[in-house]
């Protein structure tokens, strides 16, 4: 079991490693450099220019810029090149918006998604799994930014309430009880939203998955010897069927940077997939490249949990 942990912790760490490499050469191929004369700012002279490239090492090789860049990520020196912030700063503030919005989103998929495609299988081809498949595909059809629309319009125009930002402008003077509900029901809606496309999907592979294991041997024997029921679907069916999911929840990680970047967008929340898109458009290197590795890091801790929690739920992989 040792050995397997730690033959998984070497690869995770050899995979950052070229993952780091693989990025920093990918945005040193995008079109145009970040240090440019810009004609259309007269202050911006080639003097500032030389000057730029010097601070930030750009006149260097680039395996040097490489390691450079590494020392001073790990030691807490780079900073944006947009505000001139330290990066870590700037993300981990960006980090604590989107985390509520990640946690609330992430529960309501998964606490709903089972149900409904565990009871969709076991009443396989009834009104209650006709109406789940059609929802699903429907919910998986209909794109983020026009479902958005038309729940905040019907949020809106119904009950007469803001729902952009992370609260109500003018709600800095109150006490924390309104304030407090102000910010849950500012949360609730892109969470909402957040988690619809992943209950249609996730549900969908928790049927086929259930449906899968229902017509293995050992669960048609259970039946055969005469089990209630619940016990055959979730102590010897459901069990089995969840396996899978276990390497999808370690995925999930990722999901705190790329996962909301339209939502964040959408409702103006001041997350970290909507500083990612802004310091794209900005050329904010040090930023893309900061936010790229964390993205890097979270997928291969997620990894590295579904390896062990497999190694647990699993005793052929101990064996």
């Amino acid at each position: 079991m040792l050995s397997f942990i730690g033959r998984s912790f070497i690869q995770k760490i050899v995979t950052l490693f070229f993952v780091s490499v693989v990025s920093f050469l990918i945005i040193h191929l995008a079109p145009g450099e970040p240090s440019q004369v810009d004609p259309m700012n007269p202050k911006f002279t080639p003097e500032m220019v030389e000057r730029f490239r010097q601070e930030f090492h750009l006149d260097k090789p680039l395996h040097v810029q490489y390691l450079l860049f590494y020392r001073d990520l790990f030691t807490g020196k780079t900073v944006s090149w947009k505000d001139n912030r330290s990066a870590l700063e700037k993300i981990m503030e960006r980090f604590l918006n989107s985390l509520p919005l990640f946690i609330v989103g992430t529960l309501l998929t998964w606490t709903l998604s089972f149900p409904i495609g565990i009871r969709s299988a076991i009443r396989r081809g009834g009104i209650y799994d006709r109406s789940a498949t059609f929802f699903a595909y429907l919910l998986i059809s209909i794109p983020g930014f026009f479902f958005a629309y038309i729940l905040i319009i019907l949020v809106v125009t119904q009950f007469q309430v803001p729902v952009i930002g992370m609260e109500t402008f003018g709600l800095g003077a109150a006490s924390w009880l309104p304030r407090f509900m102000d910010r849950i029901w500012h949360l609730l809606i892109p969470s909402v939203l957040g988690a619809t496309g992943g209950i249609a999907v996730l549900s969908r592979y928790v049927r086929s998955q259930m449906l899968e294991v229902e017509g293995q041997d050992y669960v048609r024997t259970a039946k055969a010897k005469g089990l209630p029921p619940e016990q055959v679907h979730y102590k010897h069916a459901l069990r089995n069927a969840l396996l899978p999911f276990v390497t999808m929840f370690g995925l999930i990680l990722p999901g705190l940077i790329g996962g909301s970047v339209i939502i964040e967008s959408i409702f103006s929340w001041p997350g970290m997939g909507r500083m990612a898109y802004e310091a794209i458009l900005a050329r904010d290197y040090p930023v893309i490249l900061t936010v790229n590795f964390i993205s890097a890091v979270l997928v291969l801790i997620g990894t590295f949990i579904s390896d062990i929690l497999y190694l647990v739920v699993d005793p052929r992989i101990r064996l």
